[in-house]
Order: structure tokens, then C-alpha cells, then sequence
């Protein structure tokens, strides 16, 4: 064990990460779900309902637009999960008692998703353009549209997530076993004698493993689509771009693995050691929204993060690749760095 340090941090912080993840960083309550408010009244009493749904801690007002269509397109995008829309008869319809507002929202997500829902019948109290006291309508407060998933089905949430951890597990480990696998099998000694130069030797390594990631997305999302009837509301360009990106971030990391790992034992604990946090910080398994800030800002490090953002937006949402480009512009700017780094790793010698 002394002789394998590795090995020995592995039995240590395994256990240590699993319990802070779980302990700290999972949470299935939802707070703070960024939102987007829409005011066709221009009223006062617009404005107090505004903030008494935002003192519930359940939302996060991020952005104010002008039309419906501009809040939907925001929220297809995945600038904000859902839209609080004041239609231009407020006065009348809280006089009547009538719903006063519409919530537009990203029903993908079946936490957010009920989040939401428990604001539906939340008492109002109005102290402006309307009567003193609790507003007690025979409705409920609030109208719900669930956009994208109004069945609120857990699967049309769950498969394009398993795309994005399927891909980081397999990617990852088959890239990271390959340069350590050649050094341990003596074909180094054959690469060492060509003129091939470092980065074209580790651009080399990663190509056939792009057709691979390819086939196991059309696996998944074809079955999808067969089994557990997952609609595909994006185009086939956006997906290709999105998965490319993705596929290319996973497998210039694992290379950067296999440059670091002297054994492939050592380079599936490296793996193991990534794949742990990058899987339950993703937003697959808990919503991102629940997560405290501190493991927000360590889950955007990870790729899976924005690929299971860029995914859920395209097949359920039917965003293309233009309204996600900050999503993209990381993977992209995350593949030239692990590249770069594990170029400049990489000697071609047999030390």
C-alpha cells in the first residue's frame, strides 16, 4: 500500500467526496429557481405579487421581458426555467377573484416542475389595487402551463440526461486506458521511431471514439424515442454539434488522464475519482437548482453539466445551437485546454 499512493488516496477519498456530495451538495429541495417575469398591467398590484412570490425563496427573479413570446423564447433557451406572466386585466380579474397570473413553465424538469406547482394556490395578500387582506379566490392564485413535458413524465427527463453519463463514463475510461495501454504493452517504442508529432499522435488516439459517442447516442435517444416515447423536438444539426463538442471535451480529459496514470490501474481510479462528482453534480440525478452556490461553481467546471443542459434543450425543448452558445463556447474552450495540456505532457520517450 505504501508503494501504491494512489491506490491508497483512492480508499481515502472516495468515501470522503461520496459523503460530502450527499451531505452537502445533493439536495432535492428546490430553491431559488431562476425566472423571468412578464407585467402586461404596468400595476401596483403586479408589483406586490412579484415580491411575495419571491420572498418564498422557491424563485429567483433573474430577468423581466416585455412579451409572453419573448419570455417562452427565453425559456426554451434555458436562460430561466419558467416565466410569471400578469395579464393587462389584472385590476379586474382580482377583483372578480379570478387567477391572477400565468406561470409558463419548463415542465422537463419534474422537481422545478412541482417546485412551481406549490406556488399554484399560495394565498396573496394585496395592499394595492385591490382590498386589504388575503386574497382567497374559489380558483387557484396562479394558472400553470407545463411546457415540453406536460405529462410530467420522470423518463422524458431522465434519457437525454443518460446520454451525458453514459458518454462521460465511456469516453472518459476507453481514453484514458490509451496511451497507458501502449506503454504497458511496449508499442510506445514503435511511435517513438515515426515523425508523427505529439498533437497529431493524441488527435489520432481520439478519432475512432467519435463514432463510437455517435452510436451510443442514437442507441440511446432511438430507443428513447421507441420505448419510452421521448419526443425529439430540436434538429439533427444542433444535436450533432452539441454531442461533437461534448464527445470531444470527454475525450481529450480522459487523454489527459492517460498521460498523468503510469498503469491503467491507476488510470481507471483517476477516472472513477472524476466520473464521481461529475455524474452527481451534473444535474442529472438532482436538480442543479437545489445546489448550494459553492458546488454550482464546481459542477460548471465538468462538461457533463453543459451537456446535459445542451441535450435537454434540443430533443425536449426544440432549442438549436445558436440560442446555447455559452454552453457550447466551454466545452470547446474546455477541449483546447485539456489538449493542450495533455499534448505538452505527452513525451514521446520510454521514460
Amino acid at each position: 500500500m505504501s508503494r501504491d499512493r494512489m491506490t491508497f488516496g483512492m480508499i481515502v477519498m472516495i468515501p470522503l467526496v461520496q459523503l460530502l456530495l450527499f451531505g452537502y451538495a445533493i439536495n432535492s429541495v428546490v430553491r431559488n429557481i431562476p425566472i423571468a417575469v412578464v407585467d402586461l398591467s404596468g400595476s401596483a398590484a403586479a408589483r406586490v405579487i412579484t415580491e411575495q412570490v419571491r420572498v418564498t425563496q422557491v424563485v429567483d427573479i433573474v430577468a423581466n421581458f416585455d412579451t409572453p413570446q419573448q419570455a417562452e423564447a427565453a425559456v426554451v433557451a434555458g436562460q430561466v426555467r419558467a416565466a410569471l406572466v400578469f395579464p393587462v386585466n389584472l385590476t379586474e380579474r382580482i377583483a372578480g377573484g379570478e387567477t391572477v397570473a400565468q406561470w409558463l413553465v419548463d415542465a422537463s424538469d419534474t422537481m422545478v416542475s412541482s417546485a412551481l406547482l406549490s406556488l399554484r394556490a399560495m394565498p396573496l395578500h394585496l395592499e394595492a389595487g385591490a382590498p386589504t387582506g388575503a386574497y382567497l379566490p374559489a380558483v387557484p392564485s396562479f394558472e400553470l402551463a407545463l411546457l415540453f413535458n406536460p405529462e410530467r413524465r420522470s423518463e422524458v427527463n431522465i434519457v437525454p440526461g443518460l446520454t451525458a453519463i453514459v458518454l462521460t463514463m465511456t469516453m472518459i475510461l476507453f481514453t484514458s486506458l490509451a496511451l497507458v495501454r501502449e506503454r504497458e504493452r511496449g508499442n510506445m517504442e514503435l511511435l517513438i521511431t515515426t515523425p508523427v508529432l505529439p498533437m497529431e499522435l493524441m488527435v489520432g488516439k481520439l478519432l475512432p471514439y467519435v463514432l463510437v459517442g455517435l452510436i451510443q447516442v442514437g442507441i440511446i435517444l432511438g430507443l428513447g424515442r421507441v420505448v419510452f416515447r421521448i419526443p425529439f423536438a430540436g434538429d439533427l444539426a444542433s444535436l450533432a454539434i452539441i454531442t461533437l463538442a461534448f464527445i470531444a471535451a470527454s475525450l481529450t480529459l480522459g487523454l489527459l488522464i492517460s498521460t498523468i496514470a503510469r498503469t491503467q490501474l491507476q488510470a481507471m481510479q483517476m477516472t472513477v475519482f472524476i466520473l464521481l462528482p461529475s455524474i452527481l453534480l451534473s444535474g442529472f440525478m438532482f436538480p442543479y437548482d437545489a445546489m448550494p452556490e459553492p458546488a454550482q461553481y464546481i459542477a460548471e467546471v465538468f462538461p457533463a453539466t453543459h451537456f446535459i443542459r445542451l441535450i435537454r434543450g434540443v430533443v425536449l425543448r426544440g432549442a438549436h445551437a445558436g440560442q446555447m452558445l455559452p454552453d457550447i463556447a466551454w466545452l470547446l474552450v474546455f477541449t483546447a485546454v485539456m489538449l493542450t495540456i495533455a499534448t505538452l505532457r505527452f513525451r514521446k520517450s520510454l521514460d
